[in-house]
């Protein structure tokens, strides 16, 4: 999700299985649909028809209408497995990077001086992916806030693909992967692999300890309270519905704190959706309400 939390456009080989039929098609794209808020049309039935195949190998099973059975009986346990097989993540470190620097020049900032008194600034990072996106704002964060001006500074990030989040949490990359990181960042940030971690790094504790990474539905309860002085969510919204987008703009509205700001993916838009915000920048909103 910023990291884009698409369905899969490849690898749609079925092997010995049959084809998809339109009533175990029909019963999987409302599952996912009012479970995880990911619309699949019509034209995505040969990529279910492939993700689903590769599950059902792994199960041990031998038909759709098997799996759709096992989905029923296994309840929530089987949706993860589902939507982990069904989405991909595409992301990088400092991918749209207006939105980093932005976060440097004004974003934090102006939450220091909103939050002088509590000395508490909390960023959420809605669709994380493998982590880039979340620590690359921790890296901002630690150069803007350094440690030793004692401040409490904590970024949340989720995904609703257990996989990715487990990913995450290691915060271990090939070197291929933070080639967009400049030489100093990467020297300050991150440790490089010996021995059998040759070829990686680590991203350093003091870094990795501003992070929690957490499972979480955007469309289920959020069990934090907020409030949160800025929300990244890129590339989330574009596979929901107008309705789910809508009421998702409508919880980060109540979650954010007045004049606190919500980043979105370039191909996305809440011009015309959202009365609570006001676009100030290059896909980055401001929630109305108290500013400095």
């Amino acid at each position: 999700m910023s990291s884009a939390h698409n369905v899969r456009s490849s690898g749609s080989e079925t092997g010995s299985y049959p084809i998809l039929r339109e009533a175990e098609f029909d019963f999987i794209r409302h599952v996912v649909g009012e479970n995880a808020g990911i619309v699949l049309g019509p034209n995505k039935r040969q990529l279910v028809q492939g993700r689903v195949a590769r599950r059902m190998r792994e199960l041990g099973l031998a038909s759709y209408e098997a799996y759709c059975e096992h989905v029923r009986e296994s309840g929530p346990e089987e949706l993860v497995g589902l939507i982990n097989a069904l989405t991909t993540n595409v992301t990088s470190f400092f991918r749209e990077n207006h939105h980093f620097e932005a976060l440097a020049s004004y974003m934090l900032p102006e939450a220091i001086k909103r939050n002088l008194a509590s000395r508490r600034i909390r960023i959420w990072s809605a669709g994380c992916s493998s982590g880039e996106e979340a620590y690359c704002i921790a890296m901002v964060l630690n150069e803007v806030i350094p440690a030793s001006q004692r401040w409490d500074v904590k970024i949340l990030a989720t995904d609703i693909d257990s996989n990715v989040i487990a990913q995450a949490q290691q915060g271990v990359y090939p070197l291929d992967r933070v080639s967009t990181i400049s030489e100093t960042r990467l020297r300050r940030c991150f440790r490089r692999g010996a021995g059998d971690q040759i070829g990686n790094v680590r991203v350093r504790e003091d870094i990795a300890q501003l992070v929690t990474f957490r499972t979480l539905n955007l469309m289920h309860e959020w069990p934090m309270r907020g409030p949160f002085d800025i929300v990244f969510c890129r590339n989330v919204m574009i596979y929901f519905d107008q309705t789910t987008r809508e009421r998702l703009l409508s919880r980060f509205g109540q979650i954010l704190a007045p004049g606190g700001y919500l980043c979105i993916g370039h191909s996305e838009s809440i011009h015309g959706t959202a009365s609570s915000f006001k676009l100030v920048g290059k896909t980055i909103y401001r929630r109305n309400g108290e500013q400095l």
